[in-house]
């Protein structure tokens, strides 16, 4: 198709801003998850220090109380249920008239125990089951306000070890790289040192690579220069390093940021010399906020969408299959019992049958040494009967 030079005045130009009133006007929504596994406990001195800092991350993200503090002596008592939460948060969020309706997806109760075997489940379940229920509203024949709960990205929290990547966060996250745009970062970086955080990184990207896991990107190259150098840094930073506190502090040149004072100084949230979170925040608000819900819809959810549609028939119910984890827990120790009863019982049969084994050849060596004597008694009465008999003429 050939293009032409249109003529002056004829308003094509003002397009853009006529998309920039009506998403102005309607506003966006976004859907974040946030999920890692969290140390488990002894003590209650030690749950306070247990957590990823997730909590603290989105109200610092936010700059305002999206989400309260946890309680942290409930938290302790309850390490005893065996189950994973999906406790939603939602919030709405002005800034220059701009409208954002937020949904904090969390994930208690996640990586909390020491058999953690399918704890991943209900937050796979709960990824799938928005994009079914997405699916099921746009199948029917009205459609206005469409309830929209589809996770834009997932920010995978993973503790600060200084080693590698846990085979419970791999399991997870190759799980969710493919369903939800998946964000890695490393949390409560304060307590590593730079070399130190240098070195993980690097050991988690290795791992990430190895394992296939896939991580969320984008178009690195814009039509600005700046944009591309900006991209290409924010790219560069992942997994992002994190710190997170709501709290202002003094520093040394007496400038009152966000962060955490210690004896040596400041760790400053959004310094980058400190840790990533204001590349983070680029990524998840100032920058690519659109991108990742268009991905969400033009990649993650079209991807189950057609994957539903090649099994099923139109408005034909999905089938679900039953993966509770406690039932599983509970199933496999019923199992166990059995084969415990079951073997216990055998063990008794074997003692019988060698009792019985015993009593029977017992008896046979009683008999045959019955049928010796008898047979004895026989010859020797015989012999007297031979001895006594009249002798013939």
């Amino acid at each position: 198709m050939a293009s032409t030079q249109a003529g002056a005045g004829i308003g094509i130009a003002n397009l853009p801003n006529q998309r920039h009133a009506i998403a102005s006007k309607k506003g966006s929504a976004l859907t974040m998850m946030i999920a890692g596994k969290q140390a488990t406990p002894s003590s209650i001195d030690q749950c306070r220090e247990s957590g990823l800092g997730k909590t603290t991350f989105i109200n610092t993200l936010f700059t305002t109380t999206i989400k309260a503090p946890k309680n942290h002596k409930r938290r302790f008592n309850k390490t005893t249920e065996k189950t994973v939460e999906i406790e939603i948060i939602r919030a709405e969020l002005e800034e220059k008239q701009f409208n954002v309706k937020l949904s904090v997806i969390d994930t208690p109760g996640f990586g909390d125990y020491t058999n953690n075997r399918d704890s991943w489940m209900p937050i796979i379940d709960f990824i799938d089951d928005q994009h079914e229920s997405y699916m099921r509203q746009d199948q029917q024949p009205k459609r206005q306000e469409l309830s929209d709960m589809r996770v834009h990205c997932c920010l995978y929290f993973i503790r600060p070890t200084g080693h590698t990547l846990k085979p419970l966060d791999i399991e997870v996250m190759k799980r969710l790289g493919t369903r939800v745009n998946l964000i890695p970062v490393i949390a409560k970086a304060d307590t590593m040192t730079p070399t130190d955080l240098h070195k993980f990184k690097k050991r988690i990207l290795e791992v990430i690579a190895a394992q296939n896991i896939q991580c969320y990107t984008f178009p690195l190259e814009s039509d600005d220069e700046a944009s591309t150098k900006r991209n290409m840094s924010i790219m560069a930073a992942m997994p992002f390093s994190i710190i997170g506190s709501t709290d202002d502090v003094l520093t040394h040149d007496g400038r009152t940021v966000k962060g955490r004072q210690y004896s040596w100084g400041v760790a400053e949230v959004e310094n980058e010399d400190h840790c990533d979170f204001k590349k983070l925040r680029q990524l998840l608000i100032r920058t690519h906020m659109l991108d990742l819900i268009h991905s969400t819809e033009e990649t993650h959810y079209e991807t189950y969408r057609r994957a539903q549609m090649e099994t099923r028939k139109i408005g034909e119910p999905k089938v679900k299959t039953v993966t509770n984890p406690k039932w599983k827990e509970e199933e496999e120790a019923l199992r166990k019992r059995f084969t415990e009863q079951v073997r216990l019982e055998e063990n008794r049969f074997r003692s019988w049958e060698q009792q019985l084994i015993a009593e029977r050849d017992r008896l046979n060596k009683d008999l045959e040494a019955e049928h010796s004597h008898i047979k004895a008694l026989e010859a020797e009465l015989e012999s007297m009967q031979v001895g006594l008999s009249p002798k013939r003429k």
